[in-house]
Parts: C-alpha cells; structure tokens; sequence
C-alpha cells in the first residue's frame, strides 16, 4: 500500500466497506492486509490511521511487511553492550527508504511512538483453517520452530533485538518472512536493480518444483544476466532454496512488485502488491471458501487511471 490512502479508500468501498463511526467495515466480511502500510507514498499516517483503525475495531486483521519492521529497528536503540546504536543503523541508503514516514511523524513524536508499539505487536504471519497470510513467503521450518520457542505468532521485545544477529534464527526467520528467499549471484557478479542500488542477490521463486537452471527460479523485479540466467544451479544453491507444495493451503503475500493485470502465481499462491504507488494496481482478493487461486476474484484499483486523473496526477 506504502501510503496510498484514497487508493485504500476507492478499494474498500468497492470491496463492499462502508464507513461507520470513522472505521471502514464491511457487514459480513473482514480485511486481511499483508503489510508495507508506509513509506514512499504521499499519505502514510492516515493510510496508518485508517488501517490501525479497522484492526482495533475488528473490522480487519494484518501481518507486518518488511518496511513496519525496517522501522522499527530504525527506532528502536541497541542494547548495552551490542554494540549498536539502533537495531537498523542510520545510513543513507536506510534513511532513504524512511524518509517520507520519518517526514510526516517528524512532528508527532508521541504518536510515532504509539506506532512503533502498534508495529511490534503485529503477528508476523496468520494462518486459517483454508489459507496463509504472511508478507513474502512460507518457510515452513522456521515458522513450526518459532511457534515451539515463541509461541503463537507475535514477536517479543527480545526477538526484535536477535533479529539482528546474522545468522541467527530470528535473523533468518524475519529475512525469509519478510522479504522472501534469495540466492548469491555465482562468480561474485553483480546486478544494478530497478531503485539504482547493486545487488549481489537476487529474489528466488520458492515454488518450483524441479528447477535445473538460475533462470528457473529467479524472481522479480531484477532480471539475472543473460550468461548467468543459462548457468546451471549449483547444488548448494539447489539446497538453499525453499518450495511450497502443490498440495499446501492457499497462500497470500505481498513484497514483490508484480505488475500487469493481477493473476495467481499458482493455483495455491497469490500476491496482491502490484506497485500502487508506482501507478501501478491496489489489489485485494475476495476469498470465498474457494481451494484453489480464482483469477475471477481478483479486485484492484488502477491507481494511474482512476485515482491519479482525479487527484491530481500524484500517487495516493
């Protein structure tokens, strides 16, 4: 979403939500957003305000996305003794991908703080009786052992701080949760990604079930040199990667930037971020006991074409 609020607003309604005492709500349905409420776009606290919102009231439940968490390590000081200042140091390249949320929260300290409370509480993932919810991908192990050492599915306050430990099993649980799974370049090779930085990773697929060649499981947005996409896998790459079955429970994510007419991945895996505040769709998808991915139920908001012509021209 990334502060795209009368995006949010077009798309609730027509979802079937209505506004009644300040919070959109919809009489027999509830939303389920999958994280990334701020940064870059135009209107991150009321898009916060309005989501919050309906949480609180019931109306809605949510899963933290990458830049709730990336903000919070941003506020949030080291320990004595870590050795850090913040659990996300302050450097140029982490302050740009805040500052719009660092902007608007600039004169509201206290309610930033409220937010940072808010973020910390978020469960990480939701699972039903028929489908998953989580940011960016499943990985599957490291949830069943977090659920055995943590419980449910929420992050305490000595979670976050080992999160920032590499190599860690917090580091790796909110690294494959949160931003999905990802490969070294082979040979040391290095790619310029669409937001200018240069990349030695790149974003895998975790739901191939035989991949021979790096061009079989890479993922948007950043496409593999074409010398590299024909290379085989390495076998300790091969390992590294993760699948999610034909056979598991439908799953929903964000993260990656789709774009196009909104589709399934798979018959079991959706991803509704199709870059909203790049122009791009505001997508939902209305789930109704189906077992399997329904291109039909799909639901989006053109953000180029019906919101920006009509307020003027900016992303919102």
């Amino acid at each position: 979403m990334h502060g795209c609020a009368l995006s949010l607003r077009m798309l609730l309604e027509r979802l079937g939500y209505s506004r009644v005492a300040g919070v959109y709500r919809h009489p027999r349905r509830q939303a389920i957003f999958v994280g990334d409420i701020i940064d870059r776009g135009p209107r991150i606290r009321e898009s916060l305000h309005l989501v919050r919102g309906m949480v609180e009231a019931g109306a809605a439940q949510i899963v933290m996305g990458n830049h709730e968490y990336n903000f919070l390590c941003y506020c949030t000081p080291g320990r004595p003794g870590s050795g850090l200042d913040y659990l996300r140091s302050h450097t140029p390249r982490h302050h740009r991908i805040l500052k719009e949320t660092l902007a608007e929260f600039a004169g509201h300290p206290q309610e930033q703080q409220e937010v940072l409370e808010w973020i910390q509480g978020l469960p990480l993932f939701l699972e039903f009786d028929e489908f998953r919810v989580i940011h960016a991908c499943w990985p599957a192990a490291l949830i069943e052992r977090f659920r055995r050492e943590y419980g449910g599915n929420h992050i305490s306050t000595d979670f976050l701080h080992r999160s920032v430990v590499p190599q860690s099993f917090e580091c790796r649980l909110m690294d494959q949760a949160l931003r999905g799974t990802h490969l070294k370049l082979p040979n040391d090779e290095v790619i310029m990604s669409k937001d200018g930085f240069q990349r030695h990773f790149f974003r895998t697929r975790f739901w191939v079930e035989a991949p021979e060649y790096y061009a079989d499981v890479v993922f948007q947005p950043d496409p593999l040199p074409e010398h590299v996409a024909r290379m085989r896998l390495k076998a300790s790459d091969r390992r590294n990667l993760l699948h999610y079955g034909a056979d598991e429970k439908l799953l929903f994510i964000g993260h990656y930037w789709r774009e196009g007419e909104p589709e399934p991945i798979t018959d079991n895996i959706a991803c509704l971020d199709y870059s909203a505040v790049k122009f791009g769709k505001l997508v939902a998808y209305r789930h109704d006991h189906e077992k399997r991915i329904d291109p039909a139920r799909f639901v989006w908001v053109d953000v180029a074409r019906e919101v920006s012509a009509g307020f003027g021209g900016g992303p919102s």
